[in-house]
């Protein structure tokens, strides 16, 4: 039944398509919730979809059937928003949810005392990042991330929160929500970029400040690629202030960016010692994960997925393990610092 035009979810799961379908991808987007999403080969249309129910030990099937159609009728095609039997579908959508450690504080996290650290691994679900030899980024980034929450955990100094603990999909907005409501002294987030073939090689680790214009125009093209992130599980979540004329956002956010470009400082200065850094290890562009006001962030490319060299890193416990100690003893050193002067100033 698998002609050109027509796609079943009778294959076996995983990148690879065939006729109009050129690759697929599935994932978790929120608690109840999944979506896939299909790379066509050109413009097509759903000319029928039906469920198959499950029967002779075969489980419940989805066929989608596909016709190739022309670009005009493909752009006069209406968005599902602003098709009328889908509207109801949409409107009663759960909102994509904050993980737990978003919620606001308890009278006991209160009384804790310690810094919060918050560390965000990355894409996740259906977004799985770069991928190069058979190596998703949101799965090396989420081994990265967690190796650097025990070790921050066994110190006993900090509160370590992670945007994600697994595999799933959790909007760029949620990211930065963890980290306000916690009143975080610190968010890491952890990524592994690639160098499209046509521009050549890259390696090492680089790190990122928010800016809102680009160091540079890899900077610009990593920060609009994450930027787009949301849009592959089809949120909008452009949430910007409507108003940020007020000098005490204006005061705090000059001075969030001054903590985040010494931690960065700080951090390059720990890493460069243990790991292969890039040849311009720090950056800075407008990317929307680090756009809280009052939490200092960085961004940390921990290598390129698409160098051979830093691949073999990612993958290896040893440089895993070399990697996170140096960032948490950059953390160490930031926080030590800041709190120390914050009691000073009491």
């Amino acid at each position: 039944m698998c002609r050109k035009s027509i796609f079943s979810c009778r294959r076996a799961p995983g990148p690879g398509g065939r006729g109009l379908v050129k690759a697929f991808r599935y994932g978790l987007v929120m608690p109840g919730g999944s979506r896939i999403v299909f790379d066509l080969t050109g413009p097509a249309k759903i000319a029928n979809s039906y469920v198959l129910e499950a029967a002779n030990s075969q489980p419940a099937r989805l066929v989608l059937e596909l016709e190739e159609v022309d670009r005009a009728a493909f752009v006069q095609s209406l968005a599902p928003e602003n098709r009328p039997e889908l509207r109801p579908a949409i409107a009663d959508a759960p909102p994509a949810t904050v993980p737990a450690a978003a919620a606001p504080e308890t009278a006991q996290q209160k009384a804790d005392g310690r810094p919060v650290v918050v560390i965000d691994p990355g894409h996740g679900g259906i977004d799985n990042g770069t991928q190069s030899s058979g190596e998703s980024e949101k799965n090396l980034v989420l081994a990265f991330g967690l190796a650097l929450r025990d070790r921050l955990e066994k110190t006993g100094k900090y509160r370590v929160v992670m945007t994600r603990s697994d595999d799933t999909f959790i909007p760029l907005n949620d990211r930065v929500k963890v980290a306000r409501g916690l009143k975080a002294a610190l968010f890491v987030s952890i990524h592994a970029d690639a160098l499209p073939r046509a521009e050549g090689d890259a390696q090492g680790a680089t790190i990122y400040t928010l800016s809102d214009k680009a160091s540079d125009a890899e900077a610009q093209r990593l920060a609009d690629s994450e930027n787009r992130a949301d849009a592959i599980a089809g949120f909008n979540l452009a949430e910007e202030p409507t108003d940020v004329a007020d000098i005490l956002i204006d005061l705090t956010q000059r001075e969030t960016r001054t903590f985040s470009s010494r931690f960065a400082h700080l951090l390059m200065g720990e890493m460069k010692a243990t790991v292969r850094m890039h040849k311009h290890p720090l950056k800075s562009a407008g990317f929307r994960v680090l756009k809280a006001p009052d939490v200092p962030s960085v961004l940390v490319e921990i290598g390129y997925v698409s160098n051979k060299g830093d691949l073999e890193h990612l993958v290896s416990e040893g440089w895993r393990s070399r990697a996170v100690g140096s960032m948490a003893q950059a953390i160490d050193g930031f926080l030590a610092k800041r709190m120390a002067t914050a009691g000073s100033s009491n």
